[in-house]
């Protein structure tokens, strides 16, 4: 197939190949709007000034089949943590956790950290939070100065002791992040909650399973920091008194970068299928807020829910950056309307 039949190619018998020459059969008006779509650099997507006209019911159709495939993509990166993990779910759980307690900021370094400890160093820690905080912020290289506050005092020793029982080593996890975060989301804030976590749930990964509903999340991640940091941000300065909770909007974000993924991951290695359950969790979670979705709002308002958010970067990475207009439901409505 050729778009202009212009020269014959042949065979090595000198027999011509027979040639089909496409210009024929694509409409005027339907090469018209492909050079449209393609055509002006300098854009955000290629549809910028048509997606607004796409109908709504298309657009959520094809937002329907991208958050699914959003998922399977997810659901491969686990498969190969899993791998590494020796399939334990467990660990699987921590290292995903651990590395979106860090959020966009400090992911990599969390994601390093929870890399750095093997997973039962942290079931025989579950029992003693200060332990979980000391091995956390231990290896996080933070118990290295000389602060004399009791409580900073105690983490050294007890990470000491535990460097030296389980031969831990720091040196592949990434320094850690202050800079530009708000201080609720210091690493320091965010290390301590996650270790209530552990020490408040054993077996947190069964129970994520067995969860149902965002409440029943909601109440399984409703934890805090240790008192200290009930007056502090850092170690060595002390501030105005509050309760350091994880919020309903940090654990929405869990549940659509961590929970989800792992409970998809989880139900297809054990070969059942629970989209309807995914897909009706993900509804009823806020829709996420981040440029992609701003960007697209902007064009059409059409994300309300966390699936349309996920569904929207989907479309963002795998299809617009890549201009996959032609596989795209959005694109093909846009080249096809001439047709109509």
């Amino acid at each position: 197939m050729v778009w202009e039949y212009d020269t014959p190619v042949f065979r090595k018998d000198n027999t011509e190949i027979p040639t089909l020459e496409l210009k024929h059969y694509v409409s005027t008006e339907a090469l018209k709007n492909y050079k449209k779509l393609f055509g002006t650099s300098q854009k955000w997507i290629n549809c910028e000034n048509d997606f607004e006209t796409v109908d709504a019911f298309v657009v959520n159709n094809w937002l329907e089949r991208l958050y699914p495939e959003r998922l399977e993509r997810k659901a491969q990166e686990i498969s190969t943590i899993l791998e590494h993990s020796k399939n334990d779910w467990e660990a699987v759980l921590f290292k995903l956790l651990a590395k979106n307690f860090g959020l966009k900021v400090n992911k990599e370094a969390f994601g390093s950290l929870a890399h750095s400890i093997d997973f039962s160093t942290i079931r025989k820690q579950q029992d003693k939070l200060e332990s979980l905080e000391a091995l956390f912020f231990g290896q996080a290289q933070m118990l290295d100065d000389d602060i004399q506050d009791a409580y900073y005092v105690m983490l050294q020793k007890e990470y000491q002791f535990l460097k030296q029982k389980f031969n831990l080593s720091s040196q592949s996890v990434l320094p850690l992040q202050f800079f530009r975060l708000r201080p609720l989301n210091f690493p320091t804030i965010r290390l301590s909650q996650l270790a209530n976590l552990y020490y408040t749930h054993h077996n947190l990964f069964s129970k994520v399973i067995d969860a149902k509903n965002p409440d029943t999340f909601y109440e399984l991640f409703s934890v805090r920091t240790s008192t200290f940091w009930d007056t502090h941000f850092t170690f060595n300065k002390t501030s105005k008194r509050s309760k350091k909770k994880l919020t309903k909007a940090f654990v929405d974000l869990l549940l659509i970068n961590t929970i989800i993924p792992i409970q998809f991951s989880y139900a297809k290695q054990q070969g059942k299928v629970i989209d309807e359950d995914v897909l009706r969790v993900i509804g009823e979670i806020t829709s996420e807020k981040n440029s992609i979705v701003e960007k697209f709002n902007d064009l059409k308002p059409i994300s309300i829910s966390a699936l349309q958010s996920q569904a929207l970067i989907q479309l963002k990475t795998e299809y617009c950056d890549k201009n996959k207009c032609l596989h795209c439901a959005v694109g093909n409505v846009i080249l096809n309307r001439a047709n109509a």
